[in-house]
């Protein structure tokens, strides 16, 4: 559920009203028991339901939480279970639990492609290589985070409105759209890119470095454009220093659709989470045509990082593989 909206555990007893009395609870995460947040805690109004057991699937990450919940509860007596479904749950809070933990946002990398793996002509045609069903399943992804990063490159190139269009099945976020996130060090963007038009009531985040026109920033800004001025790297926006800042704005999860260097930078960095791919069934072909992922190649097969829980699925004429990237020893993804 969206920050600031009751957490599933209150709804649950709304609904069963005085039925809940001397039920079981079941939970895929920890109940909190904190208050400094803008919804009340759950623990005194599970004490107070009546209800005689609770089942934890999985204790929550965040600090101000970690257990206290379930201390709570037995301290007022009532019975919990911890650890059950806890593998299961771990995946279905897999974007939470990534949040809390790193403070950056849980980064889809989605691509459109050909089989040979490219996303574009030399001359920059990509509409449309995949199909109609591929492209719906890309809105339906994209209500369902907060956020989509680009880069500017894509902006110039394509000028993509990165708008959820058309019927998804999400109902949880209709009418809503995902903040759109641009990675433009010295502020390229056209003033009369699509991107920076309102869309709901999401604002344009744009992200730049001190060598952006200070006139420029002041333009944007007029326009309701939000311009963080953030460290640069190797004459570039930062691509971990956008996504800590959009973590602490409590975006928890982020699509990149960035053209082969963005997507490069955030592998190379280690910041995806899961692959997204979309492909279609066509060669392109060329040395000059523009692939998914640009940038330096690994010298040795031991260098790449390999997908877990690999899966693929067919829409329509297309393929969708999708993968989670295994973290690195001794880090976070």
């Amino acid at each position: 559920r969206q920050s600031g909206e009751p957490h599933a555990e209150i709804l649950a007893l709304h609904h069963a009203g005085p039925r809940a009395r001397g039920g079981v609870l079941y939970v895929t995460l920890e109940p909190c028991c904190h208050t400094n947040k803008r919804t009340p805690p759950c623990v005194p109004l599970l004490i107070q339901s009546g209800i005689a057991r609770v089942c934890v699937a999985m204790v929550d990450p965040n600090p101000q939480v970690n257990g206290r919940g379930i201390q709570r509860l037995t301290q007022a007596n009532l019975p919990v279970s911890v650890g059950v479904c806890e593998e299961e749950s771990r995946h279905l809070n897999e974007v939470y639990v990534h949040w809390v933990t790193t403070g950056r946002p849980w980064v889809i990398l989605k691509g459109a492609m050909t089989l040979d793996g490219k996303i574009a002509t030399a001359t920059g045609e990509s509409r449309w290589i995949t199909g109609e069903r591929a492209r719906q399943d890309v809105h339906r992804l994209r209500s369902e985070v907060d956020a989509i990063l680009v880069g500017v490159g894509t902006v110039i190139a394509d000028d993509p409105e990165l708008s959820v269009r058309g019927k998804t099945t999400t109902h949880a976020r209709v009418g809503r759209q995902p903040v759109r996130v641009v990675l433009d060090s010295r502020l390229r963007v056209p003033l009369h890119a699509k991107i920076l038009e309102w869309v709901g009531e999401q604002p344009t985040i744009v992200c730049t470095t001190t060598q952006a026109s200070s006139r420029k920033i002041e333009l944007l800004r007029k326009r309701g454009i939000q311009v963080w001025v953030l460290s640069g790297q190797g004459g570039r926006v930062s691509l971990k220093s956008c996504l800590v800042r959009l973590g602490k704005t409590g975006l928890t999860s982020v699509i990149l659709e960035g053209g082969g260097t963005v997507n490069a930078a955030a592998l190379q960095q280690g910041l995806v989470n899961r692959i997204r791919l979309y492909m279609a069934p066509m060669l392109l072909g060329g040395q000059d045509a523009i692939g998914l992922i640009g940038g330096q190649s690994p010298k040795k097969l031991t260098g790449v990082r390999p997908l877990a829980d690999c899966e693929i699925k067919k829409l329509g004429k297309d393929w969708l593989v999708t993968g989670t990237i295994e973290p690195r020893r001794g880090g976070h993804a």
